[in-house]
């Protein structure tokens, strides 16, 4: 079985002061969970898991994800990294891929090469700079906050961390401006 991956889609995404919540913005012509989602479907995993909370996404996800509302979002990432784990663990994954339905310019290539990596932490590094996706063996699920707006970012800097080059655009969508910024390199 190959890990799962988990897309965290569930914050409230307050810095962003657009018509709608930051995830149904358009880019690319489709939303920007939607873009972030296509390139995890794209990538072959045996289970693609959501987990939504403080917008609707039901109306842009499609039936071949597994979605998982999160009632505690307002709690901050541990909670929806601790439901998407908690998941995997009931269904047998024993590694999950991670990343953030926030950012719409991680490819299909970077999830691909973090999910093969065999290390008990592997993250994507974009021109040096750590960022999302990152796989987590389950040995290391104990290991996350339970709490607060903190994910897997906590063990990037351990020991057994690797680091997987990648390629994309690692930057995320929580201001106007960042969307703006990602629809003009899409443009170009």
């Amino acid at each position: 079985m190959t890990p799962a991956a988990i897309l965290l889609a569930a914050g409230s995404g307050s810095r962003y002061a657009g018509p709608s919540h930051k995830l149904l913005a358009p880019i690319g012509g489709r939303p920007v969970v939607v873009a972030a989602l296509h390139a995890v479907l794209a990538a072959g995993f045996d289970e693609v898991i959501v987990v939504t909370g403080a917008a609707d996404l039901s109306a842009v996800l499609p039936d071949a994800v597994t979605v998982l509302v999160n009632p505690r979002w307002h709690l901050g990432l541990a909670s929806s990294l601790s439901l998407g784990l908690g998941h995997c663990r009931r269904r047998g994954h024993r590694a999950a891929v991670i990343g953030l339905g926030d950012m719409p310019s991680v490819g299909t290539a970077a999830w691909k090469a973090v999910a093969a990596s065999e290390a008990p932490i592997a993250v994507a590094s974009f021109a040096g700079q750590r960022r999302p996706p990152v796989r987590l063996a389950e040995e290391q699920w104990k290991l996350l906050p339970l709490e607060g707006d903190v994910g897997a970012r906590s063990l990037w800097s351990q020991p057994e961390a690797v680091e997987i080059p990648c390629e994309g655009d690692p930057w995320d969508v929580d201001t106007i401006a960042d969307l703006a910024r990602l629809r003009a390199g899409a443009a170009s």
